[in-house]
Formats: C-alpha cells, structure tokens, sequence
C-alpha cells in the first residue's frame, strides 16, 4: 500500500471545489511562488516549526534532540532553529511544554487517510461535496501513486473526488490522475513564460500544453488565477489568461482568487521571511472589474473558489 506525508487535513472546506470538502494537503511543489500561504507545503519531508514568543527557554526540547541540537528559540532574534542536520523526528516536539514546537507533516497510508475522508461522508452527500487532494502538488514529489490509489478507493465508496494542481507535472501523470479524479482545479498564475520563470522558478509551457491536453480530452477543469497585486493581476496578464481559455477545445470556468495575506505568519516559525511582507489584499471593486472584463471574452468567470 502506497502512503504519503501529509501536512494538514482541513474539514469543511468550502474553497477547494464544489460543496463541503475535505482537503488533503501533501507536501513537496515544483514551485516556488512569493504568495504560498502553505510555505510547509515546499519540502516533501516532516519539518519543524517553531512559535518563538512560546517557547519559555526550558530547555527540556536539547536533551531529547538526538541529533544535539535542539534548543530554546530567542523570540526576539528568532535563532537557534533547526538546521540541515534536524532529521524532524518530532521528539522536541513531544517534550515542548508551551505548544512551540510543530511538527508539520506525516507518513499516512491509504487505508488510514480514507478512513479519515469517511468521517466527513454526511457532509459531502448533504452539500454535494467530496474531497479535494492539495498541497504542495498533490502530482509531483513522489506522491503520485498514493494519489492515484487514494482516489481509486474515493471512487470506489461514491466520493467526489478533486485535484487541485498547478500543471507542472509529466503528461501521463497527470492523465493518469484526470482518469480518476471528478475535477482538477489547475492553477494559471503568469502567462508570460519568461516573468514565470522569474517569479515561481520554472516554465510554463508544460503547464499550458497540459491544460491543453485536458481540454481536447474533455475533462472537467476549473482554471484558478490568483490575484496577487503587482505580479498577476495586470491588464497584459488577465487579458492573455482570457484568451488562453477561450481558445481551448472547451470552455472552463475561471475563478479569481483574490490575494491574502493568510499563512504570512508561518513564514517565520519555519524560518523563512515573507517575500511580499505588508502588501495589501486587491480592492474588490477592482476584482469585480478584473472579472467583467475576462467575461467579455465569452467565459463563465466566479471570484473565489
């Protein structure tokens, strides 16, 4: 049995799909976008993370530290963290009486995870929902084949099953995984592949031609655009998703996800800093006029979802 690390199961979600979900989160993504409100998401490995302003300088976390290197965290220099040599075991974690210690990811198996999708059964029949595996990119990092399985035994028991990707993944992956899943929610974030490349770290032309692929083959897709003020929300950009989409075999509904700055705070407990620090979330009234315009070009646009 194929298994898995995964980061977080959130029940009644009502953003990742249609009706009340349950989203799986799995680690490990391609990409490196500046707005990831799951930065733990990146690593395909257990990690650490810690909430200094907790930690009460105890130091019961060193001698549980296999590795030695386990200490208290100045909250006010936020040093003292783990290293490259953390092996994320979690026994600090364990020991941390304040609660500022994390360990964020798990090892779960198919038949364990189902069994956690099922306690959400009633409210997936009453609201028409299901699951939605995310991340991360619930494709890539190895995490293909316990994906594959988890949602051949999702159909098997009548669940709505949905896969939110951002594309770039091989062909037949992804096929494979469209053959099994009810609807993939595919991420479109820049057009131009050199500003694509420069902002997330990778192409997109695989990413293009797979939603192509998608669409030839007549799978259902919802296309996802963030909207992050000053990278993905320009005219040029918007304007080039329009026609993109409307140029496909077949029409997908677009929805705008407007930015938050949601998750900026874990940037810290895992070390990190938030590249996009205090930017403000877009105007609504600016959305809403993002939205009429990509109508124009015949598309069915919704903002959020």
């Amino acid at each position: 049995m194929n298994s898995a690390v995964v980061f977080n199961i959130q029940r009644f979600s009502v953003h990742d799909g249609p009706g009340i979900r349950t989203t799986v989160f799995l680690k490990g993504c391609p990409l490196n976008c500046p707005w990831c409100h799951n930065p733990e998401s990146r690593s395909g490995r257990p990690e650490i993370a810690i909430k200094a302003d907790r930690c009460l300088g105890c130091e019961l976390c060193a001698p549980a530290c296999p590795q030695g290197i386990a200490g208290p965290v100045n909250p006010l220099t936020n040093t003292n963290r783990p290293d490259s040599t953390c092996i994320h075991c979690g026994a600090c974690v364990d020991v941390c009486p304040s609660g500022a210690r994390d360990l964020l990811g798990e090892t779960m198996g198919v038949d364990r995870l189902l069994a956690e999708i099922e306690r959400d059964r009633t409210y997936h029949e009453e609201s028409g929902g299901g699951v939605t595996f995310s991340g991360g990119e619930p494709i890539a990092n190895g995490n293909a084949p316990f994906l594959l399985e988890c949602l051949q035994e999702c159909g098997k028991r009548g669940i709505h099953r949905s896969v939110d990707t951002c594309g770039h993944v091989t062909t037949d992956t992804l096929l494979a995984v469209a053959e099994r899943a009810d609807l993939l929610l595919y991420d479109l974030k820049i057009m131009d592949d050199a500003r694509h490349r420069l902002v997330v770290g990778v192409g997109n032309e695989r990413i293009h031609n797979n939603l192509k692929i998608l669409a030839d083959r007549g799978h259902e897709v919802w296309i996802r655009v963030p909207l992050i003020p000053g990278l993905t929300d320009d005219v040029e950009n918007l304007t080039a998703v329009a026609e993109f989409a409307a140029g496909l075999a077949r029409p997908f509904p677009i929805h705008l996800l407007p930015y938050h700055a949601i998750g900026g705070d874990k940037y810290g407990r895992l070390g990190l800093t938030y590249q996009l620090g205090d930017l403000a979330p877009a105007d609504p009234v600016l959305v809403n006029e993002q939205a009429d315009k990509m109508r124009a070009f015949g598309l069915e646009v919704h903002i959020g979802g």
